[in-house]
This record gives structure tokens, sequence and C-alpha cells, in this order.
């Protein structure tokens, strides 16, 4: 089922996270934060909107990480329902993509649930005092990538934020599949 993000709001400060990545390593907020700014996405290996996207959310994040800009994805889909998204399918696909950024496996969900992340993919953006200044879309991309010349929603208010660590006033939402919550015991 489709799922839209909430409007931003902007200057919520994010909880920090210790999670564990595709490459061996466990990552904190603060590894992942840049000089001029951070991208965390939240996203997962079976959802077509993220396969749709994946191509550009790699480019946009080598870009960004030249502007100063940390990224950094978290995948908190619950792998047993979907054994695609499992660690040892998100190591492969990061392998294959050659992902330009840390993969992060969520695996309680806590994070997710602290983040009140909604969809993926799910895209939050912060100026380099970790407040939020985007909750929008990629591009005009939805279960089918937008033609190639469609404004690059995501990299021009990460460019705008590196620049003058305020957002876009408007920003369209993301949309994607739910996160896939496990069942409450």
């Amino acid at each position: 089922m489709a799922v839209s993000t909430p409007i931003c709001d902007f200057g919520w400060r994010p909880p920090g996270f210790s999670l564990p990545a595709t490459d061996g390593r466990t990552y904190t907020l603060d590894d992942i934060r840049g000089p001029r700014g951070t991208l965390i996405i939240f996203m997962c290996n079976h959802c077509p909107y993220v396969k749709a996207v994946i191509d550009r959310i790699i480019r946009d994040a080598r870009e960004l990480k030249a502007l100063g800009i940390g990224v950094a994805a978290i995948n908190s889909n619950d792998a047993d329902a979907y054994p695609e998204d499992s660690f040892e399918n998100m190591k492969k696909w990061a392998e294959e993509l050659d992902f330009p950024f840390p993969y992060l496996r969520d695996e309680s969900q806590e994070v997710a649930r602290a983040w009140g992340a909604a969809c993926t993919p799910d895209f939050f953006g912060f100026n380099a005092d970790l407040e939020l200044q985007y909750r929008g879309r990629l591009d005009a991309s939805g279960r089918n990538p937008a033609p190639p010349d469609a404004r690059r929603e995501l990299f021009e208010a990460m460019k705008q934020i590196a620049e003058t660590g305020r957002g876009p006033a408007e920003q369209i939402p993301s949309m994607g599949c739910s996160i896939k919550w496990k069942e409450s015991a």
C-alpha cells in the first residue's frame, strides 16, 4: 500500500542511533553527519518505489557527499515477513550496486519508530546543526522512474541546505511502500 510522508517538521532534531552496516561496521548518527548537512534515507530492497529510483539515489548521494552532506540508508523492514530485506540480501545489493553510503539495519525497528519513518523511500534532510529541513520526495518518480529531465527536488533541497542551513518552504511528500512493521507480541 502506498503511503506518503508527513509535512516537514522544520527544526526537529533526531534521536541518535547505533546500527550495523553492510560493510561490517557499526555507525552512529554522528559518524554519518556531514559538515554541511546529513541525509538519512529509510529504504529497503524489495520496494518497487525504491527499485525505480535506486540509481538516482546513488547518483544524488555521490554528488551530495561532494558538497559536505553525510548520507546513510536504513532498512527497518520485517525481514522475516520480507526475506528480500534480510541483512544478507542488503549486503548483496549494496555490493552489487556499489552504494556510496552505509546501508544500515534497524532490526528492532526502534530507530524507524523514534524517527516517525513512514515509507520506503523516506528522506530526512538535516542542516549542519542536525535540524530537519527536508522531508520531501526524491523527484517526480513513483513506482516508475520520472523522465531523465525531471527536477532533482531532493538534490536541490539538500544543496540549498548545505549553502544556507534552510530547506525549501515548499516540499512535496515522498511516497512509497509502508514500512513493514513486525507484529506486536
